[in-house]
């Protein structure tokens, strides 16, 4: 019984190796498991205790689990139905086709990816580009919100640096989840923008069961108290101006609302507004574009690496500027549950010519509350009064004259107007040296006036503030 035996050494190496993979896979595996899940429950709970509005279950489920809670929602089961029907092709192909976009659309969010390291890359180049400052905030009102409610921060679309900075400057509040577009469909910028809890959509396809799939996850989303960010304009400014809001993701969100739900829907208004938006020369050139034609814009690395390069050489020289002033601004909270009760409306419950009609005019008045708390830069002030005068030149003198009246008129009219340093003099030298580092006005013996081969340029920034000048009181 305690004889030895003797064995191959194949065979031991084999048992051994086999041994191990065993233990391994029955013990290590599971025991890192519940050490990484521990560690990730503790962060959400530290970070639920600090942050204003909780991060929602939802958002922590697995990825797997909500694709495929998602395409197990009726609807969508429905869609996959009729498509199949429609196009002549079988169940099963239909089928793998919605598992495809929901694989594309629904985000693996990483709250240790969003806190640690998003939010503080967001706010190092935030400070890195501009003088970040925060505009008109109602904080009482903010902090009337009730945490159990579905947050969307309804936001003006100036820049991709939106993005950037509106996480920043968010996030002490929560965890925001953004509908990104096609721009950021690339390897390596995709899983980190997706880690951060965006989610992806083709804003151009006409596929209903593409449209159906999206909708039921923003649905789906929103009604699980989701925090969310939104773009109503649905794509940058070409020409400075607010756009008018498109209704998609609006519509999803809000069609199926119930008013007697648990959940109520509040809209935060945001205003963004820069002394310099990065991308102004493309967007003012794609405004000749067609009607209804979008600007393409292709991410090139290199052209982000030789951007980097040059602004670290300047830096080392001592000759790195920031880019003026970035102010944002929070409104006053809009609850959808009291929106419908003093209009007296029900989406669920009204024809679709009207529902449409219906949510068009809440996204017309949710517009209206971003513009009026879009901040008032010196870039924009500057701009304004040199537009405003046309060929004729302006003295120091006269300029800063000009801008004082305009700065007063504003603020009567309830606009904010960012002051730096609470200085209206330095505010107007910052407008003014800014804009003749761009060379887009002239100086002519202490006289000043608009570049004419810039105006659109110059009138890109003015259109920023138009809205507040146009109702000035």
């Amino acid at each position: 019984m305690f004889s030895p035996i003797e064995l191959p050494l194949w065979l031991v190496v084999l048992g051994g190796t086999l041994s191990g993979v065993l233990v391994l896979d029955r013990v290590v595996r599971p025991g890192v498991r519940w050490l990484i899940e521990r560690r990730r429950s503790q962060t959400v709970d530290d970070l639920n205790q600090r942050l204003r509005l909780a991060i929602q279950p939802f958002k922590l489920a697995k990825r797997r689990v909500l694709i495929d809670r998602l395409l197990a929602d009726p609807e969508i089961l429905h869609a996959i139905d009729e498509t199949a029907k429609a196009s002549n092709v079988p169940r099963d192909t239909v089928a793998k086709k919605a598992r495809m976009y929901a694989r594309e659309i629904v985000p693996a969010f990483s709250a240790a990816m969003y806190f640690r390291f998003g939010t503080r890359m967001a706010r190092r180049i935030s400070k890195s580009l501009y003088r970040v400052r925060l505009g008109y905030t109602n904080n009482e009102a903010l902090k009337a919100i009730d945490p159990n409610s579905a947050v969307v921060f309804v936001i003006n679309h100036r820049s991709n640096m939106d993005y950037v900075l509106v996480t920043y400057l968010a996030s002490t509040q929560s965890a925001l989840s953004y509908a990104v577009g096609e721009w950021a469909q690339i390897w390596g910028l995709r899983q980190l923008i997706s880690s951060m809890g965006a989610y992806f959509i083709r804003r151009n396809s006409r596929d209903p069961l593409y449209r159906k799939v999206l909708s039921r996850y923003v649905h789906t989303a929103t009604a699980a108290g989701v925090v969310q960010a939104v773009f109503p304009e649905g794509g940058l400014s070409r020409d400075g101006r607010l756009r008018p809001p498109k209704l998609g993701l609006l519509a999803y969100m809000v069609s199926s609302f119930d008013p007697k739900a648990a959940k109520d829907i509040v809209f935060v208004p945001v205003g963004v507004n820069y002394d310099r938006v990065l991308e102004d020369r493309n967007l003012t050139a794609a405004a000749n574009l067609a009607p209804g034609e979008e600007p393409r814009f292709k991410f090139n690395p290199m052209l982000l690496i030789a951007w980097m390069g040059k602004a670290l050489w300047r830096r080392l020289r001592g000759r790195f500027y920031r880019n003026g002033y970035a102010c944002v601004g929070f409104g006053e909270p809009v609850s959808l549950r009291t929106y419908l009760a003093t209009t007296g409306q029900d989406f669920r419950t009204l024809a679709d010519d009207t529902r449409t009609q219906a949510i068009e005019t809440l996204g017309v008045q949710l517009m209206a509350a971003v513009g009026r708390v879009v901040p008032v830069l010196p870039v924009p002030l500057v701009a304004t009064v040199l537009l405003d005068a046309g060929t004729t030149q302006l003295t120091e003198f006269e300029l800063k004259g000009r801008v004082y009246d305009l700065m007063a008129r504003l603020e009567a009219s309830g606009a904010y107007v960012h002051i730096p340093r609470a200085d209206r003099n330095y505010a107007i030298d910052t407008g003014i040296r800014i804009l003749l580092m761009r060379r887009l006005i002239i100086a002519d013996r202490g006289a000043y006036s608009a570049n004419a081969s810039e105006t659109a340029i110059l009138r890109y920034y003015a259109n920023a503030i138009a809205h507040l000048v146009e109702k000035r009181v």
